[in-house]
């Protein structure tokens, strides 16, 4: 739908990560300006697998930005 609605853009997903490398939540923080996108990226965004992050080589929870690109090819 999107395709053939010409919807193009960049969402920025805010994605809170646990110790165990799965997401615990994320949040839209840059809109591409279509709410289909947005969802679209918040969905794949908790449905990946990551490595967590460590502090002082102490495995924690962390949050950080991921951006997705929506282009028409």
């Amino acid at each position: 739908m999107s395709k053939r609605l010409g919807e193009q853009g960049k969402t920025v997903v805010r994605v809170l990560i646990g110790v165990d490398g799965l997401p615990k939540k994320a949040s839209v923080r840059n809109s591409s300006g279509y709410d289909r996108l947005d969802e679209a990226a918040r969905a794949a965004v908790m449905s990946w697998r990551y490595v967590p992050g460590k502090k002082n080589g102490v495995v924690e929870e962390m949050e950080f930005d991921v951006p997705i690109s929506w282009v028409i090819n």
